[in-house]
């Protein structure tokens, strides 16, 4: 029978840290396995992340190009083809298509875009529409709302 005080983990389970510099016995002293001599044996020694040893990093060597906006808007995007396959007679909003799997979990702005054809009706509250999706949704008899 296991009792409490018989309880101990598996040999091999548990390793003993590896002690270093604690004499030539140890089999780990001298140079406390760190080689002979150069920057990285030294105590205090700390080389930046990118640094190439004197050599100008790639980092610099490089133009910068280019410009991030920081306020930029990413929509996703649903085609007005998609509408039209989607089976469903109440409001379509973007809790509804991420439901579905039609956009991602991360898009927090919707835009419908006017590619393929829509043949019913429907009601679709979005962040954005272009022009011809508009059209193609309002001819088939649908209505759309914009939010903020």
């Amino acid at each position: 029978m296991i009792t409490l005080d018989s309880l101990a983990p598996h040999k091999g389970a548990k390793k003993a840290k590896k002690r270093v510099g604690r004499g030539q016995g140890s089999g780990h002293g001298k140079t406390a396995c760190r080689g002979s001599k150069g920057q990285k044996s030294r105590s205090g020694a700390s080389i930046p992340a990118g640094f190439q040893g004197g050599q100008m990093p790639i980092y610099r060597q490089l133009p910068k190009r280019g410009f991030k906006n920081p306020f930029r808007k990413a929509y996703g995007v649903l085609n007005v083809s998609t509408l039209d396959v989607i089976d469903y007679d109440g409001v379509i909003d973007i809790e509804f298509l991420q439901s579905r799997g039609l956009i991602r979990k991360r898009d927090r702005l919707v835009k419908v875009l006017g590619n393929g054809e829509i043949t019913r009706p429907v009601k679709i509250r979005v962040n954005a529409v272009s022009r011809a999706a508009r059209e193609k949704i309002e001819k088939a008899g649908g209505q759309i709302e914009i939010v903020a």
